[in-house]
């Protein structure tokens, strides 16, 4: 019979989730209670966190705890950003209840999936003023993407928030089978699964990380640490991961998009 473990990366003590079946996995220099997953100790990338991100517990989970004969759905949340039962998507969710509303058991509709992935989230509506000031070469080239939505696709969006260009070499890093279509997908598709979200069987998230972490070390000697500064470009990894998640899970599993919710809670 199969369960539901869920894992909650998150750089700050989450309270509210203590007493409930979620696994707490601990990233970044807090300190936190023993109960905490630890992700900086056997084999892990530990020393990388700032740049990794979530991905930091991601890895350790892999190389460290991942039971390939297990029959159990197993699926990673973050701080703020939970999967939510269906019942409650008519219902406000905010701070008071959000514990309620997020997931504890394998819903039906999973049966006939191999993966759950976030709803998507569109990136074609940017800003005039967003394109020209940090897109203007963009805007030379292709003057319809001030006007037509289409146009402004994932590459699009990634050029403008995560560094011009980076998108394209990463991919060059990317498998042969892998490097076409994915480039061909974020020059069409105007959204995106984000968070690095997911819940599948122990064999997707094999297939997954080695997929994944191999492509990174690979763009690692690209793009490397120093020079990756500020919000939208020191956690270049992730956000790399990000937009491949969506593409991999969609094109080598039969995935589901899941509703998930975004709370602004405060711990007391």
């Amino acid at each position: 019979m199969s369960n539901l473990e869920i894992y909650c990366v998150t750089d700050k003590r989450l309270k509210s989730l203590e007493n409930t079946n979620y696994h707490l996995a601990a990233v970044g220099k807090s300190i936190f209670p023993e109960n905490y997953l630890r992700c900086d100790y056997g084999d892990n990338i530990f020393s990388k966190e700032e740049y990794y991100s979530e991905l930091t517990f991601h890895y350790w989970f892999w190389k460290n705890k991942l039971d390939l004969k297990s029959e159990n759905w197993i699926g990673f949340c973050q701080k703020r950003r939970f999967w939510i039962d269906k019942a409650f998507l008519d219902k406000k969710i905010d701070n008071e209840n959000y514990i309620d509303a997020i997931i504890k058991t394998i819903p039906i509709e999973w049966n006939n999936y191999e993966s759950i992935i976030c709803e998507r989230i569109n990136v074609n509506k940017l800003k005039k003023m967003t394109i020209l000031k940090k897109g203007f070469k963009h805007f030379i080239k292709k003057p319809s993407i001030l006007f037509n939505i289409e146009k402004q696709n994932i590459a699009l969006h990634f050029d403008l928030h995560h560094g011009n260009g980076n998108l394209d070499k990463a991919i060059s890093q990317l498998d042969a089978a892998d490097q076409e279509d994915f480039y061909q997908y974020v020059n069409t598709k105007t959204f995106f699964n984000p968070h690095i979200m997911f819940i599948a069987k122990p064999n997707v998230h094999d297939e997954w990380f080695t997929k994944l972490f191999s492509w990174l070390e690979r763009c690692e000697k690209i793009f490397g640490f120093e020079n990756l500064q500020g919000y939208g470009t020191k956690r270049l990894y992730a956000y790399l991961a990000e937009r491949y998640l969506s593409f991999w899970f969609k094109k080598y599993t039969k995935s589901l998009e899941w509703p998930w919710t975004f709370i602004k809670y405060n711990e007391k």
